[in-house]
């Protein structure tokens, strides 16, 4: 019902010839209407119930997985995320931290989600794990430590895959998200070199795709990023995928988080 309420909302925004800015307050308004419902909800229920289960080889739960603020602190943890763990002495982000968490306390192999298809397998495990735990950090301010000299090697590397044009339509991260007032298919396009364009969308990922009835973590966002430019798709989890994570978590520092968002 939902869907097609949004669906009859874009075909009288074509069919009758509207400005797109009127388009985009209707779609606005329906964002709006259905905030209170946001189906990932439903995905943060089923997370935080694997996050207690006992699962894989060494039948364990992850709930002393340390996600930066101690074993088992979920509270406000994927605000401060990515981060410089000692224990791998790696910058990981949400995802590639609960894989650590999945292979020392689980027993599971990284390489089950890394090549599980997307909602399909332990990559379903994962968005369903995402969801709980960003939604405990709803409201908090983006808060990225930058201290540590690996954090500021990973924000140079992300700055240059921002800007880095290749592939055969000549794209970067920078040709939808470097400039002011873009937009495409009327959603508009935050202005990542910002202070606010990047809270505006780091802030709100990851989230539910309207379109498509599916929640999609920032890997998966990425990763779709990747597909319209026309590039290979990166390794799941990968130095790239973490490092323009870590470019737009710090260039949004003191934003607040609002996930799980709720898009197109």
């Amino acid at each position: 019902m939902k869907h097609s309420v949004l669906a009859g909302l874009l075909a009288w925004a074509v069919c009758s010839g509207v400005q797109a800015d009127s388009a985009t307050d209707e779609i606005a308004r329906y964002r709006e209407m259905i905030a209170d419902g946001n189906p990932s909800e439903l995905f943060a229920l089923q997370g935080e119930a694997l996050w207690k289960q006992k699962r894989g080889p060494k039948n364990a739960s992850l709930e002393q997985c340390d996600l930066g603020l101690g074993p088992g602190v979920v509270k406000g943890a994927s605000a401060r995320l990515p981060r410089y763990f000692k224990d791998t002495g790696k910058v990981e982000d949400l995802e590639t931290r609960l894989m650590t968490c999945m292979q020392t306390l689980q027993g599971i192999d990284p390489k089950l989600v890394i090549d599980a298809p997307w909602g399909k397998g332990e990559k379903e495990t994962m968005q369903a794990l995402v969801a709980y735990i960003v939604t405990e950090s709803n409201g908090e301010k983006i808060a990225i430590d930058m201290r540590p000299p690996q954090m500021k090697k990973m924000y140079e590397l992300g700055k240059m895959a921002f800007y880095y044009r290749g592939g055969p339509m000549d794209f970067s991260c920078a040709t939808c998200h470097g400039d002011k007032d873009k937009r495409i298919r009327l959603q508009d396009l935050p202005d990542l070199r910002t202070q606010a364009g990047a809270a505006a969308g780091w802030g709100t990922w990851p989230a539910y795709r309207v379109s498509n009835g599916q929640f999609w973590t920032m890997q998966h966002r990425l990763s779709d990023c990747f597909r319209q430019q026309r590039f290979p798709e990166p390794i799941y989890g990968s130095d790239v995928t973490i490092a323009l994570s870590v470019y737009m978590a710090a260039t949004g520092n003191g934003g607040t988080v609002l996930t799980p968002g709720i898009k197109r």
